[in-house]
């Protein structure tokens, strides 16, 4: 991989020199570099573009990093990337896209990733979408995730998109199983014209079945941002959807809940609020010696963490 690469994958996927255990780089629609462990295995798929990640079941405090970066003007791709995770497994996956588009062609990453959690399982996934490039081309992504959990697994997702990309449709789906919990966390900031819509279902169908939610977003300039949360709760079950955006300039955001209880015992809860930055939360930074553009910067960075 060139520099270009190099610095995208660190900043996707906090990497700096290989990682430690298993991994699946991929560069401008090319595999760059690969490594299996004996109880994560990685497998090109035959009919169309992705791999297969099988974890053995009972696998603990191990890894998988698959990010994907593009460094060449007008690529566009869809990668399907299934991930099959063994009862009682406890591990880390993270992924990310980062698109350097210096070039007058569009850029675009779509990626599908399926996750089917075994019984007890625990996944902490992490994503995240990094764009740059003084090119008129822009930087897209379309991510799209499927989650189907098992009795007692635990998935958390932390989603981040926070600097470059001009247009992303994120499209989340999770079916949960007895027990199962689904954690979402999710920070985003959009400028310019950039765009980002955010799209979560979760159907609880098994007893006792959880889910939580959360997205912090800012935006600024004359950017969008659509944040979309459906709960279904088909049985005694717990759910709650957060939206919390900070809205400057000329930006326009939309906040969309959906809950929808089958059963009585269902305890579904959605909250949302969308506002300027505090003008007392300015002051008190400016009194310390800040300017203003500097004190909404610390102002958006503590509430981004």
């Amino acid at each position: 991989m060139d520099e270009i690469q190099k610095q995208l994958i660190a900043e996707v996927a906090d990497l700096h020199t290989m990682p430690d255990g298993a991994y699946n780089i991929r560069a401008n629609s090319e595999l760059a570099a690969r490594n299996t462990t004996a109880n994560i295995d990685i497998i090109t798929k035959e009919d169309k573009s992705g791999i297969d990640i099988h974890i053995k079941p009972g696998t603990k405090n191990e890894s998988v990093h698959i990010p994907v970066v593009l460094s060449e003007s007008g690529i566009k791709e869809t990668v399907y990337n299934d991930f099959f995770i063994g009862d009682d497994c406890d591990v880390t996956i993270v992924a990310g896209c980062g698109i350097s588009n210096c070039g007058t062609q569009d850029s675009e990453h779509d990626g599908v990733h399926r996750f089917y959690v075994g019984k007890n399982a625990k996944i902490r996934y992490v994503e995240k979408h990094y764009g740059e490039g003084d090119g008129s081309g822009k930087r897209i992504l379309n991510p799209v995730t499927e989650v189907y959990q098992e009795e007692g697994s635990y998935v958390d997702m932390e989603m981040v998109q926070i600097k470059g990309v001009d247009s992303t449709y994120r499209v989340t789906k999770a079916e949960l199983k007895a027990d199962a919990t689904f954690i979402v966390h999710e920070r985003l900031m959009t400028h310019g014209e950039q765009s980002a819509t955010s799209v979560y279902t979760v159907e609880l169908n098994g007893d006792n079945s959880s889910t939580d939610v959360i997205s912090r977003s800012v935006a600024k300039d004359s950017s969008e941002q659509i944040f979309e949360a459906s709960i279904v709760g088909n049985t005694v079950c717990s759910g709650h959807a957060e939206c919390d955006a900070i809205i400057m300039g000329n930006a326009h955001v939309v906040a969309i809940p959906k809950l929808d209880a089958n059963s009585v015992d269902a305890s579904l809860i959605h909250e949302a609020a969308i506002g300027k930055i505090a003008g007392d939360q300015l002051i008190k930074l400016m009194t310390l010696g800040l300017t203003e553009e500097e004190a909404e910067e610390q102002i958006i960075a503590g509430f981004l963490r």
